[in-house]
C-alpha cells in the first residue's frame, strides 16, 4: 500500500554526523524541528519531468526521537491515514512524472510554505522544488523519496530507483538500512 516498497528516507546530518544536538528532550520529550540541520535545506528535483501533484500548507510538527514519544506516534499512523488520507501521511509534497520513464517520483514531508513548484510545471534535475520539513507522518526532519508506477496511492507499486555517481557515472541502489554520506550533493 502507498507504493513504499523501495522508498528511501534522506536525513541531513551536521558536520559531526548527527541528526541534531542531544538534549533531555531527545530522551524524554518532543524537539523543535528547527534544531535539526536538515530542516529548511533545499530539496532538488531528482529527475527531469512534469510536476503532477504539489501541495503545501500542512504544518510542521515537533520531532520525536524519544521512544516515549515515538511508539504512540507510530501506533497512530493507520488512524491518521484513515482520518486524513494520503496527505496526512505525506504532509507537504511534490510528485514529478519522470520524462525518461513515465514513473512518478514523490518527495514528501516538505516544510510548510516552501513548495516552489505547481502542478503542470516542468522541472529539470537540480531545480529547487521545496525545503526539507517535518510535515505528515514524520518523526524528524527528512525527505522521503519513492518511485511508483501510478498516482493511485492505494494501489500503486513501488519501483526501485538508481543513483548515479557524479565521479564515474556508475549506478547503484542502496541496500536496505544502508547509510551513505554525500559530502557535497551539488558538486
Amino acid at each position: 500500500m502507498l507504493g513504499t516498497t523501495y522508498s528511501i528516507d534522506f536525513i541531513g546530518l551536521s558536520g559531526e554526523k548527527r541528526t541534531a544536538p542531544w538534549s533531555w528532550s531527545t530522551a524524554f520529550g518532543l524537539e523543535d524541528p528547527a534544531a535539526f540541520p536538515s530542516f529548511g535545506r533545499e530539496i532538488l528535483a531528482p529527475v527531469d519531468g512534469v510536476v503532477v501533484q504539489a501541495w503545501d500548507g500542512i504544518a510542521d510538527h515537533e520531532a520525536r526521537r524519544s521512544q516515549l514519544q515515538l511508539v504512540p506516534y507510530m501506533l497512530g499512523q493507520q488512524r491518521r491515514l484513515r482520518e486524513g488520507g494520503v496527505r496526512a501521511i505525506t504532509g507537504n509534497a511534490v510528485v514529478i512524472q519522470c520524462s525518461a520513464t513515465a514513473a512518478f517520483v514523490a518527495l514528501v514531508h516538505l516544510k510548510r510554505d516552501s513548495v516552489r513548484v505547481a502542478t503542470g510545471d516542468t522541472v529539470r534535475v537540480g531545480d529547487v522544488v521545496g525545503e526539507c520539513g517535518n510535515s505528515g507522518n514524520s518523526t524528524q526532519p527528512h525527505v522521503h523519496v519513492q518511485v511508483t508506477d501510478s498516482q493511485d496511492w492505494e494501489q500503486c507499486t513501488g519501483l526501485p530507483m538508481l543513483f548515479r555517481s557524479r565521479m564515474d557515472e556508475s549506478t547503484w541502489m542502496p541496500k536496505e538500512n544502508e547509510v551513505f554520506y554525500v559530502e557535497d550533493p551539488v558538486n
